[in-house]
């Protein structure tokens, strides 16, 4: 029989006999079969520094399977495991056919000891579905890299470009935002392209053209027609569709040429466009990024100091739910005309959808303290009109000091960012204060000291994690756990921080993606034992923005799913809807791939952005977590009739709302009439460090 080069297989059991025995059959199907052979945990975890194709996993001295999966996760491998059955472990291995109960291209589980041939067939068909993985892995590089040659070139092409997926927009580079009056790629994505077609014929004949494309007619790519700008004006245009790949995702690509006879309309249009917001009239983003640069060299230069203030508005979501986005762009303009008469010897831009930059020169510590307090002051002051109806808001400020030894402008902003962050961590996301950026603050050695404690932490499990019940009201349950994370000091106070005290560092020395992992692991580890007495109980876990972007992370957790009982809904990981808005493209992409394997998804915050709803149907996760402003002040009607729409939209979209921090009886009778599926808080019930279920 022909065979299939070299095996390198690893074997957890206490019978060498019968690893040598698997190596003997195996050797009719391969030229050599390189066996390892252990059945503790210290030797398992030397060994899995060498390259291994097939785990087998029998008995062990220290170990069960679940803590093999862990292990295997932890040190990010792609090892393909086959568990072999005991006695014990039958009840749960095999299905009422007595088949395994999980088939699949990482893992079998389980296989009877005295099934040599079926164990011999899974072991040569796992190697050839990881020799497979990685030449697809290796295609896929390849893929990515020309990919990103191709992204490159369009974001820097002069021509207006975008990528459209089923007739929506998910891409657009600036020429082609500019063109149609797009402020930002937020605005842009999930428009349908339909949408920027002038005249019902017009958008009739593009639908045809798009759906002919799509079917595969590739003879027709170009067709002319009459496009239309967001504000309603028109030009004559030539659209051409070609197949692209946008994050390893099949979708199309499309090229907008106007006609040469309104170029010369066009480009005035976009040179007044280039600096100025429709909305207030003041300079945007690019206005700011130009006035920051022209300031940033002369301070380098010494000829002078500046301030930089980020000013985010507050509440945005509350008045997105209450009054739409006519209370948005009221707010917005109001807040900017303020700014205006405040700032008489500044630079005001508009920088985002509900934030403003002011630089200001030659201005003491001192001066942009009290230049803060002035515009926070004058801004809570202030009632907004909308429709007869009014509103209000706050500001939350971020200060950063320009002088001659100063980083580089996008440094700047970012510390005038993570500014607005302690804020809203001090504050519990209410604002309406200012925060000064103090370099030294975030240099010392306190800082390189905290970073070692983590991965400390990491190498040694020194984290620990509690778990606080959430209520099911649909199935009146609380078997479903949220999941926090601690970490203790080894300080004399007994310290232990929680994640706002310590993730900034940990996203400074690149640790996110590592501590993420470890509290899947270790949670699954926990509520697998659980699951052997409450098979319905599951997880929620938070995640940050590093596994958002991870694209190994669906295959981490197909795993740790299958290896915690395979069934969908046992594990439900969240991220902060903060990250998917900032990521939203690869969000929908990692949200896709996730449910794919059984994992179900949830954000974080909700209800934080003038977007939330729209943003939840775009990635489609299967529940939202409320932020806490929504429940503070759910007493008021006002404020209880805000929730309940926010509910009302987000159930909708099909997906199911968690109302968190039911911290007071008053609260709690509240809760039951807005509509959420699920209730948590301290009222129900405190975090613990152990999974209890009541009966």
């Amino acid at each position: 029989m022909r065979t299939q080069s070299t095996l390198n297989l690893l074997v957890i059991n206490d019978d060498q006999l019968y690893a040598e025995r698997l190596v003997h059959l195996l050797g009719s199907y391969y030229d050599s079969v390189n066996l390892g052979f252990l059945d503790d945990k210290e030797e398992l975890l030397k060994l899995l520094r060498q390259p291994w194709d097939v785990l087998v996993f029998g008995k062990a001295y220290d170990m069960n399977f679940t803590d093999v999966v862990g292990l295997v996760q932890e040190q990010s491998i792609d090892l393909p495991m086959i568990c072999l059955m005991s006695e014990e472990m039958a009840a749960t291995a095999r299905n009422d056919e007595g088949l395994p109960a999980i088939v699949s291209g990482t893992m079998v589980k389980a296989l009877k000891v005295e099934q040599e041939m079926a164990i011999v067939m899974a072991i040569c068909l796992q190697h050839d579905n990881l020799r497979s993985r990685r030449e697809l892995k290796t295609l896929r590089h390849v893929l990515s890299e020309a990919e990103q040659r191709a992204n490159v070139l369009i974001k820097n092409s002069k021509s207006a470009v975008a990528y459209i997926d089923q007739g929506i927009h998910i891409f657009a580079n600036d020429p082609y935002l500019q063109l149609f009056g797009f402020k930002s790629l937020n605005d842009a994505i999930g428009v349908p392209i339909v949408d920027l077609i002038s005249g019902g014929d017009n958008v009739k004949s593009v639908k045809q053209f798009l759906s002919r494309f799509d079917k595969g007619n590739r003879k027709d790519v170009e067709f002319e027609f009459e496009s239309k700008r967001t504000d309603g004006s028109t030009f004559a245009a030539k659209l051409q569709l070609a197949s692209a790949s946008l994050e390893g995702e099949p979708v199309t690509q499309v090229i907008i040429q106007q006609n040469t006879a309104n170029s010369a309309e066009v480009a005035k249009r976009l040179a007044e466009a280039e600096r100025k917001d429709s909305l207030t009239g003041i300079d945007n983003r690019r206005g700011f990024e130009e006035q920051m640069a022209i300031v940033h060299q002369q301070a380098r230069q010494g000829a002078l100091t500046a301030g930089l203030l980020y000013i985010q508005l507050d509440n945005v979501g509350k008045i997105r739910s209450s009054l739409g986005l006519q209370g948005i762009d009221a707010t917005v303009k109001q807040v900017a005309y303020a700014l205006n008469e405040l700032v008489t010897d500044g630079h005001v831009s508009r920088f985002s959808d509900t934030a403003f930059t002011v630089i200001v020169e030659n201005k003491t510590m001192t001066e942009l303290q009290a230049l803060a307090e002035k515009i926070g002051s004058r801004i809570s002051e202030m009632f907004i009109e909308v429709d007869k109806r009014t509103t209000s808001t706050t500001v939350s400020i971020g200060i950063v000091k320009i002088e001659k030894n100063t980083a580089e402008p996008n440094i700047l902003l970012e510390r005038a960012m993570d500014a607005i962050n302690q804020i809203m961590i001090e504050t519990s996301n209410h604002g309406g204060t200012y925060h000064l950026y103090d370099p030294s603050e975030h240099a010392n050695s306190d800082d390189h000291a905290l970073a070692e404690s983590l991965v400390d932490a990491i190498t040694n499990n020194r984290f620990e994690l509690t778990f606080q019940p959430i209520y099911d009201i649909n199935n009146d349950r609380s078997d479903f756990f949220e999941v926090y994370l601690r970490l203790p000091l080894a300080d004399a106070d007994n310290t232990v921080l929680t994640p706002d005290q310590f993730m900034a560092v940990a996203k400074t020395h690149h640790l996110l993606e590592k501590i993420d992992r470890w509290v899947l692991i270790n949670a699954c580890k926990k509520i697998n034992d659980v699951r052997k007495t409450h098979p319905e109980a599951k997880l929620l876990v938070q995640l940050t923005s590093a596994s958002l972007v991870d694209k190994k992370l669906p295959s981490v957790a197909s795993q740790l799913i299958k290896a915690v009982g395979g069934t969908a809904g046992v594990l439900t990981v969240q991220f902060n809807e903060k990250d998917i808005s900032d990521h939203l493209t690869v969000a929908k992409t990692q949200f896709s791939a996730l449910t794919q394997v059984s994992c179900q998804l949830g954000i974080n915050n909700f209800g934080s952005s003038a977007k939330s709803v729209e943003i939840a149907n775009f990635v489609q996760p299967d529940m939202v977590r409320l932020a806490r402003s929504y429940v503070q002040g759910i007493d008021s009607e006002d404020n209880l009739n805000t929730v309940k729409s926010l509910i009302v939209r987000t159930k909708e979209v099909s997906v199911d709302v968690l109302m968190p921090y039911i911290e007071d009886a008053a609260t709690m009778s509240v809760a039951w009439s807005v509509g959420a599926r699920y209730l948590q808080g301290y009222y129900l019930e405190a975090p613990s460090s152990t999974i209890k279920i009541s009966n």
